[in-house]
């Protein structure tokens, strides 16, 4: 894929960019963004092939690992790593992994993503710490442009080795969709400021991530009605909600539930007790 190929690298629809207005600056931003829940839209039957492969995985006991470098690889790992405090789940169910490691989650790690041997590398540490048997995960490279080595590399040999894989890119027909079993391409188009997938191409990752996780987790049995019943009581605000939801489904005062929330651990052990 050349360079004139890849739609990420493709010139703004916007020139003279340092000449505007604040307001009118905000205002095309804005325009742009429009424009990727649509192209999101067009992927929805992309992302409920790679869902529906993925779930019945994880029912088996498999795991589900993201793979990523700079924006791509930190986007997996805060959807990963909001996951166990939300649905009550390990930490272990869903993994990020970004190329340079934690370090880089924080500063630009000088070209960690052009190592395609490191991807696997990064890869298959994570998949060895809990057993042997991976027959189960399944793994999603996530890259804007589609050409990311480190990704690349990863879903490759983990697609030789059994794992299912998948993938989430901005540019159609990339290498990074050749080597996966179910491709999502989000078609954003050309970035507002040229080349910085962090904007359009990063909200639609995110966007398409919080698809993936949330509806898996639903299809897990981690929410009943629309509620988070398995969620960690970690702060004073999840109590106070995980409180309202027992007050308001037994009809009890709001002191006798919080005591019973504390007392069990979870809304759904209360909820669940006769």
């Amino acid at each position: 894929m050349t360079q004139e190929d890849k739609i990420t690298e493709q010139p703004s629809r916007y020139d003279h960019l340092e000449q505007m207005p604040i307001a009118e600056l905000l205002q095309h931003i804005n325009e742009e963004d429009t424009l990727v829940a649509e192209a999101v839209q067009k992927a929805l039957p992309q992302i409920e092939a790679l869902v529906e492969a993925i779930e019945p995985r994880m029912k088996r006991g498999g795991r589900l690992f993201y793979v990523g470098a700079g924006t791509s690889g930190r986007l997996g790992v805060l959807d990963a790593s909001e996951l166990p405090p939300t649905f009550g789940v390990p930490a272990d169910w869903v993994v990020g992994i970004i190329a340079g490691g934690d370090e880089a989650l924080r500063c630009a790690v000088e070209k960690a993503e052009d190592d395609a041997e490191q991807g696997w590398c990064d890869l298959s540490a994570v998949l060895l710490r809990r057993s042997s048997d991976s027959s189960n995960d399944s793994v999603i490279g996530i890259a804007a442009s589609g050409t990311t080595p480190y990704v690349i590399g990863a879903v490759s040999e983990a697609r030789k080795h059994g794992l299912l894989t998948g993938c989430i890119t901005s540019n159609p027909h990339s290498p990074l969709a050749d080597a996966v079993d179910y491709p999502v391409e989000t078609i954003v188009g050309p970035e507002f400021v040229t080349g910085s997938s962090r904007m359009k191409s990063g909200t639609a990752q995110k966007m398409v991530l919080n698809m993936i996780s949330t509806t898996l987790m639903i299809r897990m049995g981690r929410v009943e009605g629309n509620r988070m019943v398995k969620m960690q009581l970690t702060n004073a605000k999840l109590v106070d909600r995980g409180t309202r939801m027992i007050q308001e489904t037994l009809g009890i005062p709001y002191d006798e539930a919080e005591r019973l929330l504390l007392q069990t651990g979870s809304v759904d052990r209360v909820l669940s007790e006769p």
